[in-house]
């Protein structure tokens, strides 16, 4: 063998050497993230996170979500929005990046390149302007689901604006948002993510002397609708989902909440 032949046979073996150990670094350091998304964080109270039909609940500093692989998306993201957390700060809208701490893998954010939807958030950027870290954390793919635009920068957006509103009318309320997940919905992408036929919204406000429930239920298409049209009880998003919200209430008060489905209860109180 001469000299020509060792030298590259070396430095091919340099070079598989580098990919080797900075694919051992990166799978380490999915190992850690994943590690750090079990431990619920300052800004999500595990008091109100609901069942999860997947047992894949990720803790991420500002919201936690439950992932359903089969979808390549969150069945629920949770959080707390404080009348503190109210901000007109306008970040720099960063990158979508993947969830590194979705231990079966979320799905890439080319999924939804060409596809004719948007990159619709759960936990909106709106609702996280208290820091930039907060706001950059809801550009994260498991906090996505394939959106309308008309539906995203329409009737969604419009309840968006409301929560923030009540959020600061009644000193903060617990968010529970997700598309409605199932067999045989259309999906996008080489990942299969799935796009739903309706999207809900669960909010529960405990500030109060009298604890209240308000759910809301979007058809996923364009609407000019007002909001109250689309209340339903918090029982209902329940049989469509398989979830158990708020399980965690006492259970008289938890069957009388959630068979509720009155705006002006909400709103009037």
């Amino acid at each position: 063998m001469n000299k020509k032949t060792i030298y590259t046979l070396i430095a091919i073996l340099i070079v598989f050497g580098i990919y080797g150990y900075e694919f051992f670094l990166k799978e380490e350091e999915k190992a850690e993230v994943v590690e750090a998304g079990k431990d619920v964080k300052n800004n999500t109270n595990e008091y109100f996170l609901p069942t999860s039909t997947t047992s894949q609940i990720t803790h991420h500093e500002g919201y936690s979500l439950s992932y359903s692989e089969p979808h390549e998306q969150a069945e629920w993201v949770a959080y707390e929005l404080k009348k503190s957390h109210l901000a007109k700060t306008n970040f720099k809208r960063p990158y979508f990046e993947i969830d590194k701490a979705i231990k079966t893998g979320a799905a890439h954010w080319r999924n939804y390149k060409k596809s004719g939807y948007d990159r619709g958030h759960l936990c909106p950027a709106g609702d996280r302007r208290y820091s930039q870290f907060a706001h950059d954390e809801t550009f994260l793919t498991s906090n996505i689901s394939p959106q309308r635009h008309d539906f995203n920068s329409g009737i969604w957006n419009a309840l968006e604006q409301k929560v923030r509103y009540w959020a600061g009318k009644y000193d903060g309320v617990f968010v529970v948002t997700g598309g409605v997940l199932k067999h045989g919905l259309k999906t996008i992408g080489e990942e299969n993510v799935a796009v739903p036929n309706e999207f809900y919204k669960v909010l529960i406000d405990t500030n109060t002397d009298k604890t209240k429930m308000i759910a809301f239920l979007l058809p996923h298409k364009k609407s000019n609708k007002p909001l109250y049209e689309f209340v339903v009880s918090v029982d209902t998003i329940e049989k469509l989902t398989g979830i158990d919200f708020f399980h965690e209430l006492d259970d008289a008060l938890e069957n009388k909440l959630e068979a509720s489905s009155s705006y002006k209860a909400w709103s009037f109180q």
